[in-house]
């Protein structure tokens, strides 16, 4: 029951987290994307930092929920901020949801665990090599960086579901390197700290982040959270998988592990037609732009 308890409060913390940096990336000008003037923009604002704060929370709750229950029961939950983080949006914006908005949210949410709780991720104990780690981090740029380059020809919705898909990527990727870090730790503090691992997992974070900041400054959460919210622990399950040998559950468990692909796939589409996923909802409701005019400049 403490699993479950600190799960859904993981789940909330990210998605008021995710909200409240939504509500202050939104009144971003555009020339500020991609550019780290956009976080100098970003900082100055309580707000945001208060979604960073919750975002921080989120974390722990889920660090605490993993050390006291196993992931094919917390990771689930967790991926419920999903439909939570649309919720807080309609309140916060005070905005009317969809059928489509409701439906892909939830979609996407169960589509995810039911692929989770089918395959069964766990523990190998392979060691990747330097040359394992090189082409994996080769696959993972390569990836990440065709992404960000497909969202900045585009704008709108698709730059914000392409950068936040990148995104997903880039905290799955996050996520190998802690754990390759944190197995040296049985063999001291002192091969942790000299780790090359951990030096680029904090380089890997800190762009992870700024796509994410990225991803709700060009378009509404409807269009940014669910790739951030799929894409991170299926990319992680995918690392375990390559990098350190981890198992799925195979067998008669794949039908219903497809079966959640699918309905991840239709929720996504669902998602798409929301007249929510247009980012124009949510911005009328932010009094930055409410204010705005073309006599005294928008935001956007």
């Amino acid at each position: 029951m403490l699993a479950v308890l600190y799960a859904v409060l993981a789940a909330a913390s990210n998605a008021v987290g995710a909200v409240l940096q939504r509500k202050v990336a939104a009144t971003v000008p555009d020339d500020e994307a991609m550019r780290w003037a956009l976080i100098a923009h970003l900082i100055r604002r309580p707000l945001w930092l208060g979604g960073v704060v919750a975002l921080i929370g989120g974390f722990l709750f889920q660090a605490a929920a993993l050390s006291v229950g196993d992931l094919s029961l917390v990771q689930p939950i967790v991926v419920a901020e999903l439909p939570l983080t649309l919720v807080v949006a309609i309140i916060a914006f005070r905005a009317r949801i969809d059928r489509d908005a409701l439906l892909g949210a939830t979609a996407v949410s169960v589509g995810l665990a039911v692929v989770l709780v089918s395959t069964a991720p766990r523990g190998g104990d392979h060691v990747p090599g330097n040359w394992t780690w090189m082409w994996t981090s080769l696959a993972s740029v390569g990836a990440g960086t065709a992404l960000v380059v497909a969202g900045w020809r585009t704008g709108g919705a698709k730059r914000a579901t392409l950068f936040g898909s990148a995104a997903g990527i880039g905290f799955g990727f996050t996520a190998a390197l802690m754990k390759s870090a944190l197995d040296r730790l049985s063999a001291g503090v002192d091969e942790v700290v000299t780790s090359w691992q951990l030096y680029l997992m904090v380089a890997t974070g800190i762009v992870s982040f700024f796509l994410v900041q990225n991803a709700l400054q060009a378009g509404s959460l409807v269009a940014a959270q669910p790739p951030i919210s799929s894409l991170d622990p299926i990319a992680s399950v995918v690392y375990g998988v390559l990098l350190f040998g981890e198992h799925l559950r195979g067998g008669p468990w794949l039908a219903p592990a497809l079966l959640g692909a699918l309905i991840i796939v239709g929720g996504s589409a669902a998602l798409s037609r929301s007249p929510l996923a247009s980012g124009d909802t949510d911005r009328e409701q932010l009094p930055e732009y409410a204010s705005s005019s073309p006599a005294t400049g928008s935001a956007h």
